[in-house]
């Protein structure tokens, strides 16, 4: 039985793809930990975690799956697809993704435009969709500089 299901709410209505959003400081992987923990008590399938650097490794609970980005060359919005992807088909029982720090690791200079961000989430919910994985992505940036895809998923 899905979520969906569960709750009586249309799956088109629940969205696979969530954005944690705040300036440096405001708790934004706070926010993501403590997502992660809830997710790995309920979940039917496995949760990953992608971090830049080795910043988490205490923080989360010892059944997430964690991945150093820096570790495996992850550098670019068309990188992490790839990852992501070769993740579901290497381990198609993957149900949650977590991405601490997406500017970071996908090595968006500050003052660059949203647009391949926002091209890499549109891609993002429909990987989602597809594989029946939900993404959550956490972004230093000030929220009210969040493009209209953004605000999709926050």
């Amino acid at each position: 039985m899905t979520i969906s299901q569960l709750s009586g709410i249309a799956k088109e209505e629940i969205p696979m793809i969530h954005v944690i959003m705040g300036l440096k400081g405001s708790g934004k992987t706070k926010k993501l930990i403590d997502a992660v923990h809830q997710t790995v008590e309920t979940a039917a399938g496995d949760v990953v975690c992608i971090e830049y650097g080795k910043t988490l490794t205490y923080d989360l609970n010892y059944r997430v799956r964690l991945v150093d980005a820096t570790e495996y060359g992850i550098h670019s919005c068309d990188l992490l697809k790839g990852f992501l992807c070769g993740l579901h088909a290497g381990y198609f029982v993957i149900t949650h993704v977590f991405v601490d720090n997406l500017y970071k690791t996908i090595n968006k200079p500050v003052d660059a435009g949203m647009e391949e961000v926002d091209a890499f989430l549109a891609w993002a919910a429909r990987f989602a969709e597809v594989n029946s994985m939900n993404l959550t992505f956490s972004i230093s940036e000030d929220i009210a500089n969040a493009s209209e895809e953004m605000k999709k998923y926050l």
